[in-house]
């Protein structure tokens, strides 16, 4: 199993700045991806970031020139650098890994954090 603490969310001020943190811990493939999603009231759950264990990432388009995700394989901890919040980005923020295990067969998992509130909000 794969256990992920998430930290960092809070209150910004709009054209505020947020870091949010993602810790897995466990037993974790070689070969995954760990990412962010989110979830208004309302709205369906969307990706926000995501990077490879190989360091590819992907932004959904609303967070494209503003939000940065990065990974530090070390710590098996993933950062979403936050710039320019907006209200529209208000939501819960959820820590996402899937993990790929390749041996005398295919193993993989998909493991969600508890999330973490962001609130952007004069």
């Amino acid at each position: 199993q794969v256990q992920l603490v998430e930290s960092g969310g809070g209150l910004v001020q709009p054209g505020g700045s947020l870091r949010l943190s993602c810790a897995a811990s466990g037993t974790i493939f070689s070969i995954n991806l760990m990412g962010w999603y989110r979830q208004a009231p309302g709205k369906q759950r969307e990706l926000v970031a995501a990077i490879s264990s190989g360091g590819m990432t992907n932004y959904g388009d609303s967070v494209k020139g503003r939000f940065t995700i990065s990974r530090d394989n070390a710590k098996n901890t993933i950062y979403l650098q936050m710039n320019s919040l907006k209200p529209e980005d208000t939501a819960v923020y959820y820590c996402n890994t899937k993990g790929l295990g390749v041996g005398p067969r295919i193993s993989t998992y998909d493991y969600w954090g508890q999330g973490t509130q962001v609130t952007v909000s004069s």
